[in-house]
C-alpha cells in the first residue's frame, strides 16, 4: 500500500521551495489582474520579482478579522474572488464572513489529510460537521471522497439518530469535532449501543487536547487531526500522533510576529499566515488569527514538509467554540441590542472537553426587580444565540464589576 497521497509529500525541501516560489509571481499577477482587492493592495509592486520567502514578506498582510468590514463595504467577497471564478456554493460563517466554494473535485484539498489518517477506498465515514450555511461539512465530505470513501452526511447533533445510523451502516470512520465524537461514545456506552465499527477518526474544528485524544484512543478510535479553515481549506494535518502537523504541500505558510508583517524564526510562536494558489479565491499573506510555531525537523512518517506545533491560541480575541468562530464584534452587537447593558465580557470554559459560554453583563441593578432581571437574562440569551448561533448562559453584574482591560472575549480553556 502506498504510504503517500502523492510524490509531493516526500520531495526534498529545496525542490518544494523551488516549485512553490516559481509559481508565486504568476499567482500574484493573476490576483492583481482578476481581483479588485489586489488591484489596489498590490499596485506599484513589481510582482514578477517576488520569488522568495524574503521578498514575499515585503507584501502587505490581510487579517481574517478584517473580512467582516471589508465584505460589508464591498459585497460579497470584498473583491477577493477572481473575475473568472466558477463559484458553486456560497457559505456564511459567524461574523458574518462569506466564503466561496469553487467547482471541481476536492476544492478544499482535504484528501491529503484523510489519506494520512489512514482512510482508503471503500471506507465509510460518518461526517458530523455541519452542512448548513458553514462549509465544514462540505470541506470534509470532499476530502473523504477524494480518497474513495463513501460519506454519510450526518451533520452535528441528533445523538440518538446518529447512534442508530452507526449501528445500521457500520462506518469504519468518523470526521467532525473531537468533542462530538466523545459525546457519541459516551452516549453509546450509557445505552449499551454498539458503535465499535468506528476505528479511526479525522477531527477538526476545535483543539484536540492530549487528554481527550488519549481517551478516544483508549476506547478504540485512532484519532488524528487536520487544521483547516473556511477561507483556505487544508492548512496542515497529522500523520502520526504527537508528531506535529505537516503543512499542506500546495500552500505557503509563514509564521509572523502578531501585529507586524515580519516572519519569526523557526520554533518561535507567531500568527499563521497563508498564501494559496487558488484561482477562484486567491489569498495573499492571509493572516488566520491562529497562533502556532514551526516544529524543527521532519515527521517520522517520511513526509518531508515543515511541520507546525498545532493550535497555540489566538492572535486576537476571536475564539472558536464547538467548531464555530465567535468574534468580538458579535459580542458587541449583543450589547448594542440591549440598551440596559453598560459593558459585556464573554467567558469561555470547558468541562469534560465540552465548551460553554457565559456572557457577563454590567447593568444598573437598582433599576430592576427579580422578575425584570429574569426577563432581561432571557432576552439577552436569545440575542446571544441569534447573533453567534451558539447557546450560552447570561450573568447580570452591578456596574464597574468587569475588568477594564479591553477584553471582550476571555478564553479560559486549556489544552491539557
Amino acid at each position: 500500500m502506498n504510504s503517500f497521497y502523492d510524490d509531493k509529500e516526500h520531495q526534498s525541501e529545496q525542490q518544494r521551495e523551488n516549485t512553490l516560489f516559481a509559481q508565486l509571481p504568476t499567482q500574484l499577477l493573476f490576483a492583481q489582474n482578476q481581483c479588485s482587492y489586489y488591484q489596489d493592495k498590490l499596485a506599484d509592486i513589481t510582482l514578477e520579482k517576488i520569488s522568495s520567502r524574503a521578498l514575499l514578506a515585503s507584501l502587505p498582510i490581510m487579517h481574517k478579522s478584517d473580512l467582516i468590514a471589508l465584505q460589508q463595504a464591498q459585497p460579497i467577497f470584498a473583491g477577493l474572488d477572481a473575475k473568472s471564478a466558477n463559484i458553486g456554493r456560497i457559505f456564511q460563517s459567524p461574523g458574518p464572513i462569506n466564503d466561496p466554494e469553487g467547482e471541481g473535485n476536492d476544492w478544499w484539498r482535504m484528501g491529503r489529510a484523510f489519506y494520512a489518517a489512514g482512510f482508503r477506498t471503500g471506507d465509510r465515514i460518518q461526517n458530523c460537521l455541519s452542512y448548513h450555511l458553514t462549509p465544514g461539512g462540505f470541506i470534509m465530505d470532499s476530502g473523504a471522497k477524494a480518497c474513495g470513501c463513501a460519506v454519510i452526511p450526518a451533520g452535528p447533533g441528533q445523538t440518538e439518530q446518529q447512534l442508530e445510523v452507526i449501528e445500521n451502516l457500520k462506518p469504519s470512520g468518523y470526521c467532525g469535532t473531537p468533542s462530538f465524537l466523545k459525546i457519541l461514545l459516551d452516549k453509546a456506552q450509557q445505552q449499551n449501543r454498539d458503535i465499535s465499527s468506528i476505528s479511526r477518526a479525522l477531527v477538526t474544528g476545535e483543539a484536540l487536547p492530549e487528554g481527550l485524544r488519549s481517551e478516544l484512543q483508549a476506547r478504540g478510535v485512532e484519532t488524528l487531526q487536520a487544521y483547516a479553515s473556511a477561507d483556505v481549506g487544508l492548512i496542515a494535518y497529522e500523520s502520526a500522533q504527537s508528531d506535529g502537523l505537516i503543512i499542506a504541500e500546495d500552500i505557503i505558510v509563514e509564521i509572523v510576529r502578531p501585529g507586524t508583517t515580519e516572519p519569526v524564526p523557526d520554533g518561535e510562536v507567531g500568527e499563521v499566515v497563508i498564501t494559496n494558489f487558488n484561482k477562484d479565491y486567491p489569498l495573499i499573506r492571509f493572516a488566520t488569527g491562529d497562533l502556532s510555531a514551526i516544529k524543527v525537523g521532519i515527521s517520522t512518517c517520511g513526509r518531508t514538509n515543515k511541520r507546525i506545533k498545532g493550535w497555540l491560541g489566538r492572535a486576537d480575541q476571536t475564539a472558536k467554540i464547538k467548531g464555530m468562530f465567535v468574534h468580538p464584534i458579535q459580542i458587541e452587537r449583543v450589547r448594542q441590542a440591549h440598551t440596559e447593558i453598560a459593558k459585556v465580557r464573554l467567558l469561555i470554559t470547558s468541562e469534560n472537553f465540552n465548551d460553554s459560554m457565559l456572557l457577563q453583563c454590567e447593568i444598573n441593578h437598582e433599576n430592576y426587580s427579580i422578575e425584570q432581571a429574569a426577563a432581561l437574562v432571557l432576552a439577552i440569551s436569545l440575542s446571544l444565540k441569534s447573533i453567534t448561533k451558539l447557546s450560552g448562559n447570561v450573568e447580570l453584574l452591578p456596574l464597574k464589576q468587569l475588568k477594564d482591560d479591553g477584553k471582550v472575549i476571555d478564553d479560559l480553556r486549556t489544552l491539557s
